[in-house]
C-alpha cells in the first residue's frame, strides 16, 4: 500500500510565495519519478512539473523561472517551491509519484490565488 500525503496549500496573495510537500509512505521502492499537478474549476488536471530519480526536471511553460521543484530521496519527499503567484495558478494540486511501475496520487492541496 503506498500513500501520498500533500501538505502546505492555501490562501496567498498575487506575488507571494506558498511550499507544497508530498512525502510517500508504504511500500515504497523504487521511487521512480515524482511530480505536481494541478486542476483548475472546469479544466482538465494539467502537468506542473517532474523530476525523476536522478534528478532530471522539467517544468510546464507556464510556471518556468517561478517554481521549482526538488525531491529528497532519503526522505521519499517531493517539494514544490512556487513563487511570484499569480490567481491564474489557484487550483487543486496533487502530487504524483511512480513506484517501480505502478502510479499513484496524492489527494491534493488547495492553493488560493487572490488578486
Amino acid at each position: 500500500q503506498v500513500q501520498l500525503v500533500e501538505s502546505g496549500g492555501g490562501l496567498v496573495q498575487a506575488g507571494g510565495s506558498l511550499r507544497l510537500s508530498c512525502v510517500l509512505s508504504g511500500t515504497i521502492w523504487p521511487i521512480n519519478d515524482m511530480g505536481w499537478y494541478r486542476q483548475a474549476p472546469g479544466k482538465q488536471r494539467e502537468l506542473v512539473a517532474t523530476v525523476t530519480r536522478s534528478g532530471s526536471i522539467n517544468y510546464a511553460d507556464s510556471v518556468k523561472g517561478r517554481f521549482t521543484i526538488s525531491r529528497e530521496n532519503t526522505k521519499n519527499t517531493v517539494y514544490l517551491q512556487m513563487n511570484s503567484l499569480k490567481p491564474e495558478d489557484t487550483a487543486v494540486y496533487y502530487c504524483n509519484a511512480f513506484v517501480f511501475t505502478s502510479e499513484y496520487w496524492g489527494q491534493g492541496t488547495q492553493v488560493t490565488v487572490s488578486s
